[in-house]
């Protein structure tokens, strides 16, 4: 499990991992804790995070801010390996210690160990985690991992590619415009005028790259306008702003899987503030939330399809959590976006959506694990077909093995495939242990192109 993150939802991340460790099956799952700092270290902490409230997690770092001065504790800091191969991860007791003793002994490893992980869930919010960064890291180490991958990750972080998507997919959104950070320093009245002829007033400002409605502002009139792209500005070089949607009903699905992904029951978010804003989400706590959102049957239907449509048009897999606007004055749907890695903390949506939909938090987390195995499986599928031929039999037998082996890890509750397995490793021993007595160099290159493949 990686938290933390060098965004500025780090708290927030926090108050995710928590929730699910604590709904992580102990019999099913060995977790490890991985903190990724504010300066950017990857650490090892003693024990998982445990504080679930969002808002706590925030005020315990402002305390821990007052009280700065008190020694560190020193933590064992990792340090993932980007390559295939045994260890996922190298651990070092205390790095910058054990690099000075690695350096002043020849081959020395200065007290590093190998760590080896079957899956990786990034629990990180905001850029550096959620924005393809991460997942393209995972990708090298060829790690399985949870959730959008590397392309799905980098266009719902960003919201201008985000909405080029759901265009060329004839999907609803509202009237929108994109300012180039450039473009706003050379020609500030320019800019202004263009898109308040484009737009008009009331409009939002956000910087395009960054979640939890950090940097966000409505503006009203041309002052305020100013003072919004100054502030996403300095955030992002890329300014989207949004004409306001009239009477606007924030409504949220919850969507959870691969090639056939379903809906969850729509929720609706009634802010404490003029708009859901990070302090209304996780520091007053006054927001309240509608499950299941007072919609009628077609609109329910609607934006669980647009939900499901929007999942698809940026190609994302595991899940992901679909925000519209419901204009209030006429009833029609706006597509807002798309979070591919959603908050887990106490009043986050995503785990309420699917609670009141019928699955549980630790349903949820094992669904999730389950569509990775999935993945896996279909990969291994599509690399068999692509090795055989021009493999070798004894290597497309062994081959085949190893995928009777994914399909069950996908259902290990069923014994289908297990006498199966036992009958294909049978032979795939038995042709290996011929072949590679007939022609042994061959044979070896052949069963070490074959293990990488599996």
């Amino acid at each position: 499990m990686i938290y933390g993150g060098r965004s500025g939802e780090h708290e927030v991340s926090l108050a995710s991992a928590a929730a699910v460790f604590k709904h992580l099956d102990p019999e099913r799952y060995d977790p490890v804790p991985i903190k990724i700092e504010k300066d950017g270290r990857w650490t090892l902490p003693a024990e998982p995070p445990k504080t679930m409230k969002a808002a706590d997690v925030i005020k315990g770092v402002a305390a821990e801010k007052a009280a700065a001065g008190a020694p560190a504790a020193e933590v064992a800091e990792a340090y993932l390996i980007p390559r295939p191969g045994r260890d996922t991860l190298v651990s070092l007791p205390n790095a910058s210690k054990s690099l000075r003793a690695s350096s002043q002994s020849a081959g020395g490893r200065g007290g590093a160990s190998g760590l080896s992980l079957d899956v990786v869930f990034p629990v990180l919010h905001g850029p550096y985690g959620e924005d393809g960064t991460v997942q393209g890291l995972l990708e090298l180490a060829n790690v399985p991992y949870v959730g959008a991958g590397v392309l799905a990750s980098a266009v719902g972080m960003d919201k201008a590619a985000m909405k080029q998507a759901f265009i060329a997919k004839a999907l609803p959104i509202c009237d929108y415009d994109v300012v180039f950070k450039r473009d706003w320093q050379r020609d500030e009245r320019s800019v202004l005028q263009r898109v308040v002829d484009h737009l008009g007033f009331p409009v939002f400002v956000k910087p395009a790259n960054l979640g939890s409605s950090v940097g966000i502002s409505k503006a009203k009139h041309v002052a305020e306008l100013r003072t919004a792209i100054k502030l996403a500005a300095d955030f992002d070089r890329k300014v989207v702003i949004e004409a306001a949607v009239p009477q606007a009903r924030e409504i949220e699905v919850a969507v959870l899987g691969n090639d056939e992904p379903e809906a969850s029951v729509p929720g609706e978010i009634i802010p404490s503030r003029e708009f859901y804003d990070y302090e209304s989400k996780y520091v007053d706590e006054s927001s309240r939330s509608v499950i299941p959102a007072k919609l009628s049957d077609a609109q329910t239907a609607e934006v669980r399809r647009l939900a499901i449509d929007a999942y698809k048009a940026i190609d994302c897999s595991g899940l992901a959590r679909v925000d519209f606007l419901l204009a209030g004055d006429s009833g029609v749907v706006y597509l807002n976006e798309l979070n591919t890695l959603p908050g887990f903390t106490t009043i986050s949506m995503y785990s309420q959506l699917w609670a009141a939909t019928g699955l549980t938090e630790p349903g949820r987390v094992a669904a999730v694990y389950d569509l990775i195995l999935a993945a896996r499986f279909d990969e291994a599928a599509l690399r068999l077909k692509d090795t055989c031929p021009p493999a070798p039999q004894p290597v497309c037998a062994a081959l085949a093995a190893a995928a009777l082996w994914w399909q069950i890890l996908i259902d290990p509750a069923s014994r289908a495939a297990d006498e199966p397995l036992k009958r294909a490793s049978a032979d795939a021993v038995a042709a290996a242990q011929q072949w590679t007595a007939r022609e042994p160099q061959r044979g070896e290159a052949w069963f070490y192109l074959a293990a990488s493949r599996a």
